[in-house]
């Protein structure tokens, strides 16, 4: 049963969270400590103080509710997804993931170009958000995009596209593992390629500078990835308690992983970062970390389109993805990084579109 869903925070969460904010207990910060410690102490305060007493949930909550929410259970999870049909009675259905840390709140501003050609369906990943806490071991990348076919099933879409960065493009390209049949194609503006010393490929330069990139990654773990993936309970007992730990955690890969030049804005990472606090999803969202290390990768077989953006964790090398993947189509942006919908929403939403007509167009 497919049931309407309207975001309304209980005014006490509001409270609390307001209460904690303003008994934080800060740390001190070394002189001139910059960013070689972690998160600048004076912008964290910054952003904390306006999350206290500048940032208005209220408004963006009435903002979120002209989206037409819905939520369904699919294999005993509460799924939470927004379906925006096109005017177009005849488009194609458009399945777009979000990642960690992000949220269906990365696809606000590419819904409207979008639409103009596409049914939309946004879901949010078991264990994030308003699809609620995970319950039970399993929900991994392949598990979801199971997950994603029975839902594009009960809307009644037989033939469907799927887009995602980060966890998005894992769970898109999954989809298309899954359901062959029913996904025309799938885009992805994050799509890792791990070095092969034995595929005898000439690289370019510029690809062996991505491949060292790759390896640098590879070699040092990020600290964040790191604890989720080992013990996503334990970092999710700080997160769920503070909010400025919450802020912390989250703030810091949006600051380090976007385009400077393409900024999100302070209010639209605090609604994001809002909520996990307000769904208290923190832990079972890190646990997808975990997750997908336990479940191999299964191969795509359908049409794989690409972005690629220069701020991003890292960039794709091309005769390395076409080992894998059918690719149809592959794009370097100029601007943006890890963020795309809302670094580029326009750029994002164009390159998606034009992939997608252009699969259609070849039937």
């Amino acid at each position: 049963m497919i049931k309407p869903f309207r975001i309304d925070i209980p005014q006490t969460d509001l409270d609390d969270l307001h209460d904690r904010l303003s008994r934080t207990r800060w740390p001190n910060e070394v002189t001139d400590a910059g960013w070689d410690y972690g998160f600048p102490l004076a912008r964290l305060k910054e952003l904390a103080e306006h999350w206290r007493t500048g940032y208005d949930w209220r408004a963006h909550e009435a903002e979120l509710n002209e989206l037409p929410h819905f939520t369904t259970e699919i294999e005993g999870q509460n799924i939470h997804f927004v379906h925006v049909r096109s005017a177009n009675p005849d488009a194609l259905a458009l399945v777009l993931t979000h990642g960690w840390p992000g949220s269906f709140l990365e696809f606000l501003d590419v819904i409207e170009p979008l639409a103009r050609d596409f049914h939309l369906v946004i879901p949010s990943i078991p264990g994030y958000g308003f699809s609620g806490p995970t319950h039970e071991r399993g929900w991994d990348v392949l598990r979801i995009a199971r997950a994603w076919a029975e839902l594009m099933h009960r809307l009644g879409y037989e033939r469907y596209g799927a887009q995602g960065g980060d966890f998005g493009s894992g769970i898109s390209t999954a989809l298309g593992a899954v359901a062959p049949e029913q996904v025309v194609g799938v885009h992805v503006n994050y799509l890792p390629t791990r070095p092969d010393p034995d595929a005898g490929l000439e690289l370019s330069e510029k690809d062996e500078a991505r491949l060292d990139k790759i390896r640098q990654l590879m070699a040092n773990r990020p600290p964040y990835q790191a604890l989720q993936v080992a013990t996503p309970q334990t970092i999710g007992y700080a997160l769920t308690d503070s909010p400025v730990g919450q802020l912390a955690w989250i703030a810091e890969r949006f600051a380090q992983w976007t385009d400077p030049r393409s900024p999100v804005s302070d209010d639209r990472i605090l609604t994001d970062i809002s909520l996990y606090w307000l769904t208290a999803t923190a832990a079972s969202s890190a646990r997808l970390h975990h997750d997908a290390t336990l479940s191999g990768i299964a191969p795509c077989p359908v049409p794989l389109g690409v972005a690629v953006l220069p701020y991003d964790i890292t960039q794709s090398v091309r005769p390395l993805a076409e080992r894998l993947y059918d690719i149809r189509h592959w794009s370097e942006f100029e601007r943006g990084g890890h963020f795309a919908a809302m670094e580029v929403p326009n750029l994002l939403a164009e390159d998606i579109r034009v992939f997608f007509l252009k699969l259609l167009a070849a039937g």
